[in-house]
């Protein structure tokens, strides 16, 4: 039987949410590595794939082709304890996940693709980047003071979603011992899904 195929970067944070998803769940995949940056996601090859040219990307054992790691993440998770069973508690779920793809990722990520992985010096990175980032983190921080994730007291999509970029923010420049209750989330969340911390170690 064909087994599902993951195209995605090492270095991503929205590669591995899908491939955690995976881990956790126990099914069976081929990650094929692709470097986002040096133009292999815009190879006729690639692009004969997944047409807008991103990874993730991922190859169900049928064939089909599936894009964007949020919806991936709901694909293999649904009826899970991944998803919260409640309505109210599924949608904040949900809040929280279309807030990453708004609010956060478009920061946080954007910086440190551009400091840490293409090497830009801080003149060289878009200004508000770095207080909208943190404007996110604050907001996470003002949650995580009250809730131990991010729908009340249980894991689900929402934290992966969101750790995936903030475990490496410092990458970015920002510094997580700034929001404390961030921080300890990211060390309960890592230790859920098994994963070698990525926090700094003098941090």
């Amino acid at each position: 039987m064909a087994k599902i195929k993951l195209y995605g970067t090492s270095y991503s944070g929205n590669c591995h949410k899908p491939k955690w998803i995976l881990d956790r769940l126990g099914i069976a995949y081929d990650w094929i590595e692709v470097d986002a940056l040096d133009g292999s996601t815009r190879t006729p090859e690639f692009l004969a794939i997944n047409p807008a040219g991103q990874v993730p990307t991922l190859i169900l054992e049928d064939g089909r082709m599936l894009a964007q790691s949020n919806a991936m993440m709901l694909h293999f998770a649904e009826g899970t304890d991944l998803i919260p069973k409640d309505a109210f508690e599924r949608a904040k779920m949900f809040e929280w996940m279309f807030w990453e793809q708004y609010s956060h990722e478009p920061q946080i990520a954007v910086r440190i693709a551009r400091k840490h992985y293409l090497g830009k010096r801080e003149d060289e990175l878009e200004p508000s980047l770095l207080p909208k980032g943190n404007a996110a983190l604050a907001r996470m921080e003002l949650q995580l003071k009250e809730t131990p994730f991010l729908v009340d007291r249980a894991l689900s999509l929402a934290d992966i979603a969101l750790v995936a970029y903030t475990r490496k923010a410092d990458l970015g420049g920002y510094n997580l011992r700034d929001y404390p209750a961030v921080r300890g989330w990211v060390i309960r969340v890592e230790e859920l899904l098994g994963i070698e911390s990525a926090l700094p170690a003098n941090g």
